[in-house]
């Protein structure tokens, strides 16, 4: 089953990093953001990707060659410029990069996949945020149901310390707990072919009328998942995910 990523857009919230690299290519641990995502899905099995380039997506193509080639003993022939590479350290992964345009909208990116992924069941992510779903179940949950399309629901990470007051008295303090009530959009999806029908072009959000439409069609399920999950959209998000992965034992790194 392949996984589609979409690695495209501005991250214009994170500015700083992301004037000279696209958002994915932002490091937690001296590694991408990406290469995390990537890590915990194959993991879990998934090893075949599709990722939706845009906003500097020539950084990631050069990323990943790069990737692969300092993993790899080579050998450079200099008559012809072909590469052997030997004995390779990296990971079984197969990736296809796809150009699907900067200016195009989450929707549009998706649907431009469409000729990558073969017809059949694919899983979808956003190429900026961890977490330690088990993929495993979420696809078990999604072949249960029937239904077009699964999105992961998780708990929204709370941005502020968190207060039980007794009158005037904190009873109770929480530097970042979650939030105890409420569902988002965790991405981590598990599809059908059938969703393309619902994106009409370039222009498309997903977030929007696709979304809405799959589930007044009740074709939209959730997964909902009570563990980690942590997206990285601000300065402060990477420097919580940094500060997790210095500590030792990010909850996201599944493996080993």
């Amino acid at each position: 089953m392949k996984v589609a990523i979409l690695a495209g857009g501005l991250g214009t919230r994170l500015a700083e990093e992301t004037v000279t690299k696209p958002k994915p290519m932002v490091e937690v641990g001296n590694q991408p953001i990406l290469w995390h995502i990537m890590k915990h899905y194959g993991h879990h099995g998934f090893d075949e990707f599709v990722l939706a380039l845009g906003y500097k997506g020539e950084y990631i193509k050069r990323w990943m060659v790069d990737y692969f080639s300092l993993a790899s003993d080579l050998t450079v022939r200099g008559s012809d410029g072909s590469v052997e590479y030997h004995d390779s350290a990296c990971e079984d992964w197969t990736v296809s990069l796809v150009d699907t345009g900067q200016p195009t909208a989450t929707g549009g990116r998706i649907k431009r996949l469409e000729p990558h992924l073969g017809g059949e069941t694919f899983m979808l992510t956003w190429g900026d945020g961890v977490s330690d779903v088990d993929l495993g179940e979420l696809l078990a949950f999604h072949r249960s149901h029937g239904k077009l399309a699964t999105m992961t629901a998780v708990r929204p990470p709370a941005r502020f310390g968190h207060l039980e007051l007794d009158g005037d008295q904190i009873s109770e303090f929480s530097e970042k707990p979650q939030a105890g009530e409420g569902w988002i959009n965790g991405a981590f999806f598990v599809l059908e072919p059938g969703i393309f029908d619902y994106i009409d072009g370039d222009d498309t959000q997903w977030e929007k009328e696709p979304l809405e439409h799959l589930a007044k069609d009740g074709q939209l399920m959730a997964y909902r998942h009570h563990g980690f999950w942590q997206c990285m959209d601000t300065i402060r998000d990477k420097k919580l995910l940094e500060q997790l992965w210095d500590e030792g034992n990010p909850p996201w790194k599944s493996w080993s």
